[in-house]
């Protein structure tokens, strides 16, 4: 990794102080296209926008704050907003044209559907802006320079372990279990990657007959959760455990993120049924709390403190008109380009290694004392 000045290291100290403090109140692009998005350079206390989601998901509303208050840090405008629950992608498209228009010199994106950002992303190109991909990929557009992320087909693979893992930990002389799959938004690319990388560890098991999916609902479009919304997967679990599990016992569920999970959970203790081993991500303080309960089985540490620091990190390259530090060049195709990607190793945490995972945490280190 390039390393910086000595006024920007002093910088980097900062947002470590802030981003600590906010901690605390709350829980194959050609070389010659990456040149031209990082040569230039422009003024510090430029205005840098953030365009996020709604906040259905707990790591996006940390997220706004930490860009806030991270870029203040860093001596930037930032205008960050969020979509609103209702009328997501309109809204977005139209925060993301405001802050072209008042001169954004770098646009972050985490997008509520990267299918439907073309348009805005050319406007942005037009007008000299940079685009950086945050945690979603925008696809089907040559004008996304940049993608920051956790390794998201990673995530699925240990979710997909710790499924099993979980399910053979709790029932020892088992040669075989019943369980049910979840995924995410169909709208969110990240949830086709999660659910990739899930089956990738749960398909063959499927197919040797370790694996019973007792609805037969295996495919993609069958087990999206729309909106990612809790609603949406409870009202989902308590039609299976209606239909398909009166007098069949229920050992596992494939769940994509921690919001989802409590709301599987929640149905199936409504449903007066012993708790299957069920996964999750995200590290959401609830999740948290019922892992170190034995009721959830596991999440994903995606720490999104290191996660913004990175976005930040790279909007700081590019202000001094430095090559943008990448780490991947070749895994992240969205269409019309393969997108220069910098990526975060996931961890998983179960109740075992909850305390080590969240060590550094002031909020979640807490919860895991016994």
């Amino acid at each position: 990794m390039n390393r910086r000045p000595a006024r920007r290291m002093a910088r980097s100290a900062l947002i470590a102080v802030v981003l600590g403090a906010l901690a605390l109140t709350t829980a194959c692009t050609s070389r010659a296209e990456e040149a031209a998005a990082s040569s230039t350079g422009f003024p510090a206390h430029a205005t840098i926008g953030v365009a996020l989601p709604d906040k259905t998901s707990e790591n996006f509303a940390i997220a706004g704050r930490l860009f806030t208050q991270g870029l203040a840090a860093e001596g930037y405008s930032p205008d960050v907003q969020y979509a609103p629950a209702t009328n997501t992608v309109p809204e977005q498209q139209n925060q993301i044209e405001s802050m072209i228009t008042n001169g954004a010199k770098v646009i972050i994106i985490g997008a509520k559907d990267g299918r439907q950002l073309s348009t805005q992303l050319a406007d942005a190109k037009k007008a000299g802006a940079v685009v950086i991909a945050y945690d979603r990929l925008i696809l089907n557009t040559r004008d996304l320079d940049y993608y920051v992320a956790y390794d998201n087909e990673r995530v699925g693979e240990l979710q997909g372990q710790a499924l099993l893992d979980g399910m053979k930990a709790k029932n020892p002389g088992r040669s075989s279990y019943n369980i049910e799959l979840f995924a995410g938004s169909p709208d969110d690319n990240n949830s086709s990657v999660f659910f990739g990388g899930a089956m990738k560890v749960l398909q063959p098991k499927i197919d040797d007959g370790t694996l019973h999916v007792v609805s037969g609902q295996t495919a993609f479009k069958q087990v999206t959760t729309q909106g990612w919304l809790a609603q949406n997967a409870q009202s989902r679990m308590d039609t299976l455990l209606a239909g398909f599990y009166t007098s069949v016992q229920l050992d596992g569920v494939l769940s994509p993120n921690d919001t989802l999970a409590r709301a599987i959970l929640q149905s199936v203790s409504t449903a007066g049924k012993p708790y299957p081993i069920v996964t999750g991500q995200d590290s959401e303080a609830d999740s948290v709390k019922s892992i170190m309960a034995g009721i959830q089985y596991s999440t994903i540490n995606k720490d999104t403190r290191k996660l913004v620091a990175e976005a930040i990190r790279m909007v700081d390259e590019l202000q001094q008109g430095k090559k943008v530090d990448v780490n991947d060049t070749t895994s992240y195709d969205n269409g019309m380009k393969l997108v220069p990607t910098f990526l975060l190793p996931p961890q998983l945490v179960t109740r075992e290694n909850a305390a080590q995972s969240y060590q550094n945490d002031p909020i979640l280190e807490p919860l895991t004392r016994r």
